[in-house]
């Protein structure tokens, strides 16, 4: 419990892990990483002077970038800490730790950019009272939230092709996937990309598997990094797709990304960088991508 993070910012959410949120990688799958930062997204606004800020659609996540840091498995207690890294004038930065709470291990680091909204979806200036409060609330982006692997290059969401792209999903926006304002949930994007990617990369893992050193037994995946960026925010029955590619290897991760599109005109709605490796499950560590590994992998990376 000696961890000089456990001081960062102000509390702002704390909990724990229920064994239905675990994924067959035996920890708690990533969308609920995100669903637990949208609560403390909401609290850090409650206490600058808008409450219900994000049940209002009055706040937004333009970008997100998350990195793991240590599993988190049914049971383990949790709590988020955080405050705002930068504030503009209708926009602001805003990171948050989750904590192991009986341990203070970091399980996970989140930075967005949050944007200001009026009632009807355009963008405002913040009130001057979120102001002067959210400035007491301001904390500096610690080494261990910044971005490792994922890029910083601003990300188009201009059409684009992606015949070469794998359709890893296909549906329509339920209730359960909306807010009270109807509009998709950030967590919709992340949990439907980890729902159909393996389509995409069950072969990928096989290719890293049979190459390995020491071939595990029970394998998988995992994320150790994303990168989420918004263009738009589809709306309760629309229907969307996602598709994705594979972009390359070293000899530890695999890089891959996905497109959420509107599935009728095939519209960006929004881009996801993701950083994954082959999960030794039993083991509970990377397995490395051999030379030999990578040779085949390269014939099946899409430009």
């Amino acid at each position: 419990m000696d961890s000089p993070l456990l001081s960062f910012g102000t509390e702002l959410w704390r909990g724990g892990v229920n064994a239905w949120e675990c994924d067959e990688m035996g920890h708690m799958n990533t969308r609920f990483y995100l669903a637990r930062c949208m609560e403390a997204v909401a609290v850090l606004f409650a206490k600058a002077g808008i409450p219900r800020a994000v049940a209002s659609a009055l706040v937004r996540p333009e970008e997100t970038h998350i990195r793991f840091h240590r599993e988190a498995h049914a049971a383990n207690s949790l709590h988020i800490t955080g405050g705002f890294s930068r504030i503009g004038d209708d926009d602001a930065d805003a990171v948050f730790l989750l904590h192991h709470s009986l341990t203070g291990v970091l399980a996970a680091s989140f930075r967005m950019r949050l944007q200001s909204l009026d009632g009807n979806g355009s963008r405002q200036e913040w009130p001057a009272e979120f102001v002067r409060l959210a400035s007491a609330l301001q904390v500096e982006v610690p080494k261990e939230a910044q971005a490792r692997s994922t890029g910083h290059e601003p990300i188009s969401g201009a059409p684009r092709d992606l015949s070469a792209h794998t359709r890893i999903m296909l549906g329509s926006l339920t209730g359960s996937d909306c807010g009270p304002d109807g509009r998709m949930l950030p967590l919709k994007f992340l949990g439907a990309a980890a729902d159909g990617v393996r389509r995409l990369t069950a072969p990928l893992r096989e290719i890293v598997v049979q190459h390995a050193e020491t071939p595990p037994k029970n394998f998988g995946g995992a994320v150790l990094e994303f990168r989420l960026v918004h263009f738009d925010w589809p709306q309760l029955g629309d229907c969307i797709e996602i598709r994705s590619a594979f972009k390359g290897a070293d000899s530890r991760v695999m890089r891959l990304e996905h497109w959420l599109l509107d599935a009728l005109d095939g519209r960006p709605l929004g881009y996801q960088e993701v950083v994954a490796i082959v999960f030794d499950i039993d083991q509970r560590k990377i397995v490395g991508i051999t030379e030999a590994a990578k040779a085949e992998l390269d014939a099946l990376v899409v430009a």
